[in-house]
């Protein structure tokens, strides 16, 4: 059973009661993240959610860990592009005391400044080890190719120097505009008492206010035409090419959840089957959709060897080309439609994963999208309904590329700009 209220401050507020289970996801989610940013204060959405856990005039770090640790619930954040969350995972028995701890989180919370100095060390090792990882180096590069100046291209944990030049001062002032009732949800999935939850709510969260708001709005952002390539001392060579897609909250997604499963959803799919299976030239490959607010992208990843790297782009374009002008048949779209089904239904078998997805639905689509209306938009999608969104999307082409690694022929990678990838507008850009 789904409610969806408003508080007289402007709270959004909604509730999943699942009442065969023993525990409760609450999640406090803020529309702000690192597209909100600029380049200047870049990563600080990030550094906030680190700050809230640093202690608040009634518990120390510890104790707030300790309270909901102590009694075998979880407590944790994220920080998106577009939204950052705090949640915890209890005990239905302990309800009233998650919804207190995150209240004392947003509300309370000290900022320190000997904490801030700290926490800057632990956030600049995070991004250390991010780019120890390929693979998110890749999803930053490529983020900068598409998006180029706009604020979406901007990574989310920021900079070592963006994230060195916090004061106190900058951090206050921004969750005192960016972190409002406006902007704000309060997802809560599990079992509870459906009949007094609005009354909690209103107890932790109903004096909620701020002087100085604003609102979230957003960009409309092109696809940029580039390609980019970081130099990386590593053995594989890692590779995305891009996509358009499609934004959040379009129909249409529906559609392309099933042509991307088919696409490199999986092991059955034709990059896996073809790239990894028939040809043996790579470990890993597959097919991912993002949707954002106005614009979305579709990117198929690889790591491989680099000595691979012209034949697979090769072979991936002729693949995604013969997808696209072969189509599917219907007992494959029958299948596909299973597969999406059985992977969204499998996706809601916890009470957390309920309370993200409601969450993020309300906050930025003021919908819950109920498992049933899921499926039946899934059930709906046609074959008319897969050939225009291929034309849409895939259709269009690789509008980029990015790569990460060592060992590659400059060469190489500019003639597949050029040829097999695209006919760039822009003037490649490689080795930044």
């Amino acid at each position: 059973m789904y409610n969806i209220f408003k508080l007289k401050n402007g709270l959004r507020v909604v509730v999943e009661d699942i009442d065969y289970v023993n525990s409760v996801s609450v999640g406090l989610w803020v529309e702000n993240g690192s597209r909100n940013e600029n380049e200047k204060n870049n990563g600080i959405s990030h550094f906030i959610e680190h700050m809230l856990f640093k202690g608040t005039i009634k518990r120390t770090s510890k104790e707030l860990a300790e309270s909901i640790e102590d009694i075998g619930g979880q407590l944790n954040a994220f920080t998106s592009k577009e939204a950052t969350c705090y949640y915890v995972k209890i005990l239905d028995s302990y309800l009233e005391l998650a919804v207190e701890v995150l209240s004392d989180m947003l509300f309370n919370s000290k900022f320190a400044v000997e904490d801030i100095e700290k926490e800057k060390g632990v956030v600049i090792e995070e991004i250390n080890m991010s780019e120890d990882s390929p693979e998110d180096v890749l999803i930053d590069l490529q983020c900068k190719a598409t998006w180029g100046e706009d604020s979406l291209s901007l990574p989310i944990l920021g900079t070592t120097d963006t994230v060195k030049s916090f004061t106190q001062k900058d951090i206050k002032e921004y969750v005192e505009s960016h972190y409002i009732p406006e902007n704000s949800v309060i997802s809560i999935s599990g079992k509870f008492d459906m009949n007094s939850i609005e009354k909690l709510i209103n107890k932790y969260f109903g004096h909620w206010e701020s002087n100085n708001k604003k609102v979230t709005t957003y960009s409309n952002p092109e696809i940029i035409n580039n390609v980019f390539y970081k130099k990386k001392s590593i053995e594989q060579l890692h590779l995305s090419l891009s996509f358009e897609g499609i934004k959040l909250g379009d129909d249409n997604i529906y559609s392309l959840l099933i042509i991307n499963n088919i696409l490199g959803g999986g092991a059955s799919s034709i990059l896996f089957q073809k790239i990894r299976e028939e040809m043996g030239i790579c470990y890993s490959i597959y097919s991912y959709i993002s949707t954002y607010k106005n614009v979305g992208l579709i990117n198929i990843y690889a790591g491989l060897n680099p000595n691979y790297a012209a034949e697979a782009i090769k072979v991936i374009k002729a693949e995604v080309e013969a997808y696209i002008k072969r189509g599917i048949t219907e007992e494959k779209l029958s299948k596909a439609k299973e597969q999406v089904k059985g992977s969204y239904i499998l996706g809601l078998e916890s009470t957390s994963s309920r309370m993200f997805s409601n969450g993020k639905s309300v906050l930025f689509l003021n919908r819950v999208n109920e498992p049933k209306m899921v499926l039946e938009k899934i059930n709906a999608v046609k074959m008319e309904n897969i050939i225009e969104i291929m034309a849409k999307t895939f259709g269009k082409g690789i509008l980029n590329a990015t790569f990460v690694g060592d060992n590659v022929d400059f060469e190489v990678l500019t003639k597949l700009s050029q040829t097999d990838i695209i006919a760039y507008k822009n003037p490649t850009k490689l080795n930044i």
